[in-house]
């Protein structure tokens, strides 16, 4: 069936894998099971408390880690023809007040990890109303503050229906970029429900995942969750990074989405294992015993590494997206794929160059951004096209290439224009360049380097500025004279990043 809202999503999947496990978490030293019918009627019970509180049709913030709860309640609160705001729990709080205050929410659910954050909430935004926390089963004596379990318990049994217009904004997701103040992108049911309906995966219900991706970002939101539960797959929930790896070999999952900063560390630990252990055995202790396709998005993924990880016998999949497409616009598939490509564009995307920047207009691009009318007039234009600000071009057989941002576009007094993203990742290639950031100084090119001090170690490079120096020589030999680099710095620290983990540039 075609999905036009979320609620087509949670409706279609609760009545073909009705008792099918959709969630796996753990709780302490036991494993949390919840099945398609329990997440439709718990998300339903949450519409109801929305519904008696007053509170539909208004904007519902959520902060905390990925769980259970949060993603129930994110449910419940689209569901009710309400609009969520998911938030980066790891800002500081004054951060997060601020977009509570912008993004002019009347409640807030939050992790009980966030209770500091909560207690200064009535304080800083004295717009909200109501602070449910996710987890806690008694309240706090404050009329204002609510245990969402013992909410769940009493408003239990009850069913909630309302209509739904697909094309009014249900969900509202702050940006992180890595320069700028962060804009609200306002996205609405079709947006979300059309991207999960174009993306192709193929993969039988059942199939476990495991959810690993902050959980406010629309990646994971709409390509983790929301098309898991289209497929009838059994999403095991990553409680922390901490414990990736035992929960990647207690739950054995089959599929799993990264950005590539996670593949890289991955891939620094399998580097150097021993060559006279089988790559098999190797797999299994890292990635469990049933990891066969990892999906990729977010960044640059070296493709090297594509290869790389296929004689360990896992296929990663590239995928180009943004939170303004709710957020894929193309992706590598089982299909249809191509090492190097960010693949072919959805079904429901059109793409138009305009020099070279990637446009786009379809049902997954955004309404504009949340109060700023400037800044949408930028992004988008009167005939719908969104400009990403990314540089790239299409081969012959389809697939998407990025060679950079615009805004990042080093133009010389020559008249030449470099991408600085082509060098980084050229350089980037090379084990002892753990982070590479490359900009102009003056007319000239430089790069700035934090090199891998382990990998320096265990490969007895005791010189290391002078083992970057013959990388970038020989970068250069193969580079025309406008692209050479002419001189770097070496950093003793990681480059500052955004909530994203991309480098912060200026």
């Amino acid at each position: 069936m075609p999905f036009n809202t979320i609620k087509d999503i949670i409706s279609y999947s609760a009545e073909k894998y009705n008792d099918m496990t959709a969630f796996k978490y753990t709780d302490g030293k036991e494993i949390i099971e919840k099945k398609y019918s329990d997440v439709k009627k718990d998300s339903e019970t949450i519409s109801c408390i929305l519904n008696r509180m007053n509170l539909v049709g208004k904007h519902i913030a959520l902060i905390g880690k990925s769980s259970y709860p949060w993603i129930i309640s994110y449910f419940g609160i689209v569901n009710s023809g309400s609009v969520a705001v998911p938030l980066d729990a790891s800002l500081p709080a004054s951060d997060l007040y601020d977009l509570l205050n912008r993004s002019d929410s009347s409640a807030v659910f939050y992790d009980k990890t966030q209770k500091a954050v909560a207690e200064g909430i009535r304080d800083n935004c004295p717009a909200i109303t109501h602070i449910f926390c996710l987890q806690e089963e008694e309240s706090a004596d404050d009329k204002y503050l609510y245990s969402l379990p013992k909410l769940i318990q009493e408003f239990s049994g009850n069913t909630y229906e309302t209509e739904i217009d697909p094309d009014k904004m249900c969900t509202l997701m702050f940006t992180s970029g890595t320069t700028g103040k962060s804009k609200g992108v306002m996205l609405s049911n079709r947006n979300l429900a059309s991207n999960v309906e174009a993306c192709v995966v193929q993969i039988e219900p059942g199939t476990v995942s495991l959810s690993v991706l902050p959980i406010h970002h629309a990646y994971c939101l709409t390509s983790d969750i929301l098309k898991s539960l289209s497929l009838g797959s059994c999403v095991c929930i990553n409680d922390s990074m901490l414990h990736f790896s035992k929960n990647l070999n207690k739950f054995k999952p089959k599929v799993i989405l990264l950005v590539p900063l996670i593949i890289e560390t991955i891939y620094h630990q399998l580097r150097d294992t021993k060559a006279d252990i089988p790559k098999e055995m190797i797999a299994k202790a890292a990635f469990g015993e049933n990891l066969e396709i990892i999906f990729s998005g977010g960044a640059y993924l070296n493709p090297d590494l594509v290869d790389f990880f296929a004689e360990y016998g896992i296929s990663i999949l590239q995928g180009y997206g943004m939170t303004e497409c709710s957020p894929v616009i193309s992706s590598n598939n089982q299909i249809d794929c191509k090492n190097g490509s960010i693949g072919k564009p959805l079904k429901n995307c059109s793409i138009k160059f305009v020099d070279e920047e990637i446009c786009v207009k379809g049902s997954s691009v955004m309404m504009g951004y949340y109060k700023m009318p400037d800044e949408t007039a930028e992004a988008l234009d009167e005939d719908g096209w969104l400009h990403t600000g990314d540089l790239g071009y299409m081969d012959d057989d389809g697939y998407l290439y990025i060679t950079g941002r615009k805004k990042n576009l080093i133009i010389l007094s020559n008249g030449e224009n470099i991408s600085p993203e082509e060098l980084e990742n050229a350089l980037g290639k090379n084990d002892l360049v753990m982070e590479v950031l490359v900009r102009e100084n003056g007319q000239t090119i430089e790069a700035e380097i934090f090199p891998d001090l382990e990998y320096a170690e265990k490969h007895n490079i005791n010189d290391i500025n002078a083992e970057l120096q013959k990388i970038i020589d020989d970068f250069n030999k193969n580079m025309p004279l406008y692209k050479r680099i002419t001189s770097f710095k070496t950093r003793d620290t990681e480059f500052e990043k955004n909530t994203t983990k991309k480098i912060k540039r200026f």
